[in-house]
């Protein structure tokens, strides 16, 4: 707070007493001469008449002010007076933290009814789209709450999204189901290889559709299952359709896989597709199904957790970020009509690609067993069936598993140098 002090006359000085042989004389000013007169009593006065006094706010007073407004609540009565109550001392604590949540050192034994609170807090603040103190203080809700934050991520045509908050999806931990379908990502792509690390060993669907796979990115991604037995060792369904690239060598990568119950190789560059369907049901166990299953529907992925509207905010933030892209509008108006052609990059559609799948056919696999464990059985004869094909089942695994610790024991020189990146 500043003071501006203004006086009108600044050369009065008042009445001028001389002291003179024991006397009190006044000096008078217009005549020029001394008056041998007692002085008149006058009021103390600490300032002159024209004294006045201007109050300045600073930024700093202003927003001192506005955090006090906000510690009350402002309603209105039924006679439409304005009342205020005051906030909780919790709800003023939350609201602080929920501001300084970027120096929080650690929330590991923190209650979890209060951590979602703080949670929400702070993402209504948007705390979490900042690009440094947001991956530092979501980090430390991932670490120390796992799936609550986020169980299930979507992020189907959403590459701008990878790429610009790479570093915060690669903190989420726990996940079991992950859809990155549509992002042509590639082989070379540093999320793939974060999918082999143990952070998201809890994965059990995997939606890699239209990537731009190959069989050098299948081989990189089964290398722990296939021999440290680590990675996505749970993985229940995988969709690797409409990745050309993929050939019959790719799918013996994913033979690895023991505990999957559907697989989607539709629109991969399979030469030999019976022998691939003979293989895959003799080693995994998986049947051609001729139908559509609703597991790779990808409609019913969504994004659940505590993150779920943060994700929604990275996503509104990277599309603000794309809006002045739409001035360009008029200056392809102006190319077209002068009749010059303008090269436009525009994002692939997963529904045509669709369509191809379509055309040149299904290709997914299910576990048998699986879908028809609740069927009653209708015949004595099916039970001995069962029987005899369930033995063959156990044979047949006893002799994969001696012919695969036969397999584990010859490595080529690519898979030991992708082992020793871990």
């Amino acid at each position: 707070m500043s003071y501006c002090l203004h006086s009108e006359s600044h050369l009065d000085t008042g009445p001028i007493y001389v002291r003179e042989n024991g006397k009190l004389h006044v000096v008078n000013q217009g005549a020029g001469g001394i008056q041998n007169v007692t002085p008149k009593t006058r009021p103390f006065r600490l300032f002159s008449r024209g004294f006045s006094v201007e109050l300045c706010m600073n930024r700093e007073d202003d927003r001192a002010r506005r955090q006090r407004t906000d510690h009350f609540i402002f309603t209105y009565t039924k006679e439409g007076n304005l009342r205020y109550s005051a906030k909780s001392l919790f709800s003023l604590v939350l609201g602080y933290i929920s501001d300084n949540v970027d120096h929080i050192d650690s929330l590991i034994g923190f209650p979890e009814q209060i951590a979602e609170k703080l949670f929400s807090a702070a993402e209504a603040r948007q705390k979490f789209t900042e690009p440094v103190t947001g991956l530092r203080a979501l980090q430390k809700f991932t670490e120390a709450y796992g799936n609550l934050v986020l169980c299930s991520l979507c992020l189907r045509n959403r590459y701008l999204v990878i790429s610009e908050k790479l570093e915060e999806i690669k903190s989420f931990r726990e996940l079991t189901c992950l859809d990155l379908s549509c992002c042509k990502l590639g082989d070379e792509h540093e999320l793939l290889e974060h999918l082999t690390k143990e952070a998201l060993s809890s994965v059990k669907r995997l939606l890699l559709k239209d990537n731009s796979l190959s069989d050098a990115g299948l081989r990189r991604m089964t290398a722990p299952v296939r021999v440290l037995k680590k990675g996505l060792e749970n993985l229940l369904v995988l969709d690797l359709s409409c990745n050309p690239k993929i050939t019959d060598v790719g799918i013996g990568y994913l033979l690895s896989f023991k505990k999957l119950n559907c697989l989607d190789i539709s629109g991969t560059g399979l030469k030999d597709v019976n022998a691939v369907i003979k293989r895959i049901q003799m080693q995994i166990g998986l049947v051609h199904s001729k139908v559509p299953l609703k597991e790779f529907d990808h409609s019913n992925c969504k994004t659940e957790g505590w993150a779920e509207q943060t994700v929604l905010q990275w996503e509104q933030a990277v599309m603000e970020a794309i809006k002045p892209q739409d001035n360009l509008r008029s200056r392809t108006a102006a190319l077209h009509f002068y009749g010059k052609t303008h090269r436009i990059e525009e994002v692939v559609k997963c529904k045509l690609v669709e369509a191809e799948t379509k055309a040149s056919g299904n290709l997914q696999f299910y576990k048998e067993r699986v879908q028809n464990c609740h069927l009653p059985l209708k015949k004595e004869v099916a039970g001995s069936q069962e029987l005899k094909n369930n033995k063959k089942r156990v044979l047949a695994e006893q002799e994969r598993e001696r012919t695969s610790k036969q397999k584990h024991l010859c490595l080529t020189v690519e898979d030991w140098d992708l082992l020793n990146t871990y």
